[in-house]
């Protein structure tokens, strides 16, 4: 961990309980996850209990423990997507790149997060890789997405 980095995020703080979460958007943002030794750091600047900063830290959605991977694959479970497949394009995918909804691959270069919506029903069913919308998927379609992945993990 950069211990600087988190200095200075810190110093932007007074250190009030009202101060956890947006210091913990703000490490987020700076690390692209919340390490575990920064979260210790945290809770002897606001003088809290860890098990706080870490209870806050595991409520919410928008915290994330692990890294995300090179290529993040959000996948859409909302009602559109749900009724033309996304449990199955879901399944296909866990497959292709050998990680479960909420993992990282090993080589960080895979993880895989669903949603409740994307936004773009009319292409339902739909994923997201970093920034780019796939639409209108079907298994195949996910194999043409992932091709190197089904070589790298094997069935």
């Amino acid at each position: 961990m950069k211990e600087e980095l988190l200095r200075r995020v810190l110093s932007s703080y007074k250190g009030r309980r009202g101060d956890l979460i947006p210091i913990l958007q703000a490490v987020q943002a700076n690390f692209g996850r919340l390490p575990e030794e920064a979260m210790l750091k945290i809770a002897r600047f606001i003088g809290i209990p860890e098990s706080e900063v870490y209870a806050v830290a595991t409520f919410y959605t928008q915290f994330r423990l692990t890294p995300l991977g090179r290529k993040h694959v959000t996948a859409c479970r909302g009602t559109a997507c749900h009724i033309r497949g996304a449990p199955q394009i879901l399944q296909e995918i866990e497959k292709a790149v050998g990680i479960k909804e909420g993992e990282v691959t090993s080589d960080l270069e895979y993880s895989l997060e669903t949603v409740a919506c994307i936004g773009c029903c009319a292409l339902a069913p739909c994923i997201r890789i970093n920034r780019d919308v796939h639409g209108e998927l079907t298994p195949e379609r996910v194999e043409e997405l992932f091709p190197t992945s089904k070589q790298c993990h094997p069935e």
